[in-house]
């Protein structure tokens, strides 16, 4: 599959116990499970004017895991079951605020990182759940990251795809420079978008567009946002991902609430927060898988909290870009949940 162990010279803490129990990882899993359908699904009013959509699958008495989409703003999808054993887990997914089925669509109003956070927690009292693995990619990174240092004791595992951290350098790199060297012809329609003399802060740009009172020009502004960041994903270029970022109910979600997100520095108290809280999860079994050549959240991440958070196991991906569903990502993120499974089965 083209994976490396970041480190090779020392075996990660998950690495070390999963050979003590006496298992090899190499024997374990990495193909996708078949498609499956909700157990159930409902509604949760999370403040007076958000209401999250949520559903479970797979095993109803099964190790809860939580899935936290991208974006943010992206919504989650059917294929994002597909990473778990639906035997052994509970598998929760939950559309985050203005996102894919929740409710208002595309709104910015009480809507932050920590709002999420909360969020969170409400689900998982809502859904009677003691503990949960945690996995999230690209802006689900961000927040799995984000929701296990405030809740460090409600978390058995993490697993975590194209790591990002929301600082200004990750910010920088995509939406001001950087990705266009390798994607300038896909970058000059993101660019043009703006007129010349506002082109010194492209996030501010978009964000007067994507908050005009005339819906014309947040859609246009929505689609020029979102597609770049749909012609970026893959190694190689994906139609399929570029026909999402066309959907215009799709586009106006995701560019306006990512663009918020960025715009606010996530609201976090300051740029290199995740990295100065990561001690207070570093005894979680954790996993993260990064493409090499991912160009939304390049590698620097990854390495950089490979370097905070030594005793995670980190897999690199070395014919892969930033999509979850590219094959030796996908690959990686199945074989980390058949991981924790069997670690959890072990030790029961």
């Amino acid at each position: 599959m083209g994976t490396i162990t970041a480190d090779s010279a020392r075996n990660s803490d998950f690495e070390t116990h999963f050979a003590k129990l006496g298992l090899k990882e190499t024997q374990l899993r990495t193909q996708m499970y078949p498609c499956i359908e909700p157990n159930q699904s409902g509604s949760l009013k999370v403040s007076d004017i958000h209401t999250l959509y949520w559903e479970e699958s797979g095993n109803p008495a099964g190790q809860a895991v939580v899935f936290l989409h991208g974006g943010p703003g992206s919504g989650t999808s059917n294929g994002n079951r597909q990473f778990f054993d639906p035997k052994f887990y509970r598998i929760i997914l939950f559309d985050q605020r203005g996102a894919g089925k929740s409710i208002p669509h595309a709104c910015l109003e009480e809507n932050t990182t920590w709002d999420l956070v909360e969020d969170i927690e409400k689900l998982r009292k809502h859904l009677n759940i003691d503990k949960w693995l945690v996995f999230g990619g690209s802006w689900g990174s961000t927040l799995a990251l984000t929701y296990s240092v405030t809740y460090p004791e409600r978390v058995t595992g993490i697993i975590m795809r194209g790591i990002f951290m929301l600082r200004k350098k990750e910010i920088d790199w995509f939406y001001q420079g950087g990705a266009s060297a390798v994607f300038p012809d896909f970058w000059e329609a993101y660019r043009d978008h703006i007129p010349e003399e506002e082109r010194n802060d492209f996030v501010e740009a978009y964000s007067k567009r994507l908050n005009s009172t005339d819906e014309m020009v947040q859609l246009a502004a929505a689609k020029a946002w979102t597609n770049w960041e749909m012609a970026t994903s893959y190694l190689v270029v994906n139609e399929d991902s570029i026909k999402r970022g066309n959907n215009e109910r799709f586009a106006l979600a995701f560019a306006r609430v990512e663009n918020h997100y960025f715009r606010n520095k996530g609201f976090f108290p300051c740029d290199s927060f995740l990295l100065d809280n990561i001690s207070k999860i570093r005894h979680i079994p954790a996993v993260f898988v990064q493409g090499r050549y991912d160009m939304v959240c390049p590698m620097m991440s990854a390495w950089d909290l490979h370097k905070a958070w030594p005793e995670a196991d980190f897999k690199l991906v070395a014919t892969a870009g930033h999509s979850a569903n590219e094959p030796g990502t996908s690959a990686e993120l199945v074989r980390a949940c058949e991981m924790h499974k069997c670690l959890l089965q072990k030790e029961k």
